[in-house]
């Protein structure tokens, strides 16, 4: 075989060169990764070889998260959609996450605040197939989240039964927003772990402890909810006002945006809870008549297609038209296309290696004074209405 020698300019030692705009384009990391020897932290897996498509998508939601969104002066807004406390990810993730001081506050589906209380509970979920025969499953009395298996009678019933009591409580007995609600539930549920001798097994009760407030979009659209229906026909007197939830949400970016400090949000999944979480912009912008730029940072994981005209796919840029996003910050905005389950493992992992917790924020006992700043502004911008 006759050695064919390279032009000089393809030598990896070489220094390239760029003529004219290409820099631009290929100034970037080259794309040459260490092979895989499975001793490598999964760290350096995220830095060294997610290097395009949606793997490269994962590190970059890694490192925003960790080295911009983490910073002392960030508040981090999440939302949760999709059933996720099912599959253990509000045990394996989200409550490090907000232990670590990386959440302060959290809009949720109610679903998944119901199937928590499973955890703290101590009511056990199983691994299953997605390909079992359901006609045999409602049978036998088994529940199907895809491939996640529960007893409809030692789960399900059982956790109606304890919420139907719990919320027959006297402080339970009044109109209020959901954060409060929750944060009443993450009482009992952290009161249910002593019980069952478990440590960190529920979402609600972390929050609790922690102080992070939890709002639910939609509290009738859950199993919380459908025992509250029954109850008030019992003459029950708590009474969700979704417009508290409004107001306290928005009162928190707000406190951010005057304190001179700046908004995260980490939308893991779409739906209510999304736009819940990025509403809060719109609501000071529009509704209040404060001026308002958006959310500085965004990060999303999602399955949704933007094309559908749904909001679970809806791009950063979208919301810039809304008012949500920061339009200066589409540099610090991330969508990666994966599933939540794969994605927030990863992202905990990363951050929790990467960066030292940060002092709970504790946004719950806050929000009078939160409401009161919002209040007083609310009046001061609109004085002629």
């Amino acid at each position: 075989m006759n050695k064919v020698v390279l032009p000089r300019k393809f030598n990896s030692k070489y220094p390239h060169k760029f003529a004219g705009g290409k820099k631009r384009f290929l100034g970037n990391r080259r794309i040459f990764p260490r092979p895989i020897t499975g001793k490598e932290k999964l760290t350096d897996l995220v830095d060294n070889a997610f290097l395009a498509y949606n793997a490269a998508r994962l590190q970059e939601a890694c490192r925003l998260f960790t080295e911009k969104m983490l910073g002392q002066n960030v508040t981090v807004g999440m939302s949760l959609a999709g059933a996720l406390t099912p599959a253990g990810i509000g045990v394996s993730a989200v409550i490090p996450l907000i232990k670590a001081g990386f959440v302060d506050w959290i809009v949720s589906t109610g679903a998944n605040i119901y199937h928590d209380m499973h955890y703290a509970m101590n009511l056990p979920l199983y691994r299953g197939s997605p390909f079992i025969g359901d006609l045999e499953l409602r049978k036998v009395g088994v529940v199907r989240i895809y491939d996640i298996l529960l007893d409809c009678n030692d789960v399900l019933m059982r956790t109606d039964d304890i919420v139907y009591k719990v919320l027959s409580q006297p402080e339970f007995q009044k109109e209020m927003g959901t954060a409060h609600l929750h944060f009443l539930l993450g009482k009992y549920c952290a009161e249910f772990e002593k019980q069952t001798g478990l440590k960190d097994a529920s979402v609600l009760a972390a929050a609790y402890r922690a102080g992070v407030p939890c709002f639910c979009p939609s509290p009738g659209d859950s199993a919380i909810g459908m025992n509250m229906a029954v109850l008030e026909l019992r003459g029950n007197k708590l009474r969700i006002n979704p417009s508290i939830d409004v107001n306290e949400t928005t009162s928190i970016v707000l406190g951010v945006k005057m304190a001179g400090k700046r908004s995260a949000v980490v939308l893991v999944g779409g739906g209510a809870p999304k736009n819940f979480v990025l509403q809060t912009e719109p609501q000071i912008q529009e509704v209040l008549r404060i001026k308002e730029v958006g959310h500085e940072y965004f990060l999303q994981f999602t399955d949704a297609r933007p094309d559908t005209g749904g909001l679970s796919g809806a791009t950063p840029h979208e919301a810039v038209s809304w008012g949500k996003i920061d339009p200066h910050r589409l540099s610090d905005a991330v969508v990666c296309y994966l599933d939540s389950t794969v994605a927030l493992p990863i992202l905990t992992h990363y951050a929790l290696a990467k960066h030292k917790p940060r002092k709970l924020k504790r946004l719950y006992h806050r929000l009078p004074e939160l409401m009161r700043d919002l209040t007083r502004e609310y009046f001061k911008h609109n004085k002629t209405l």
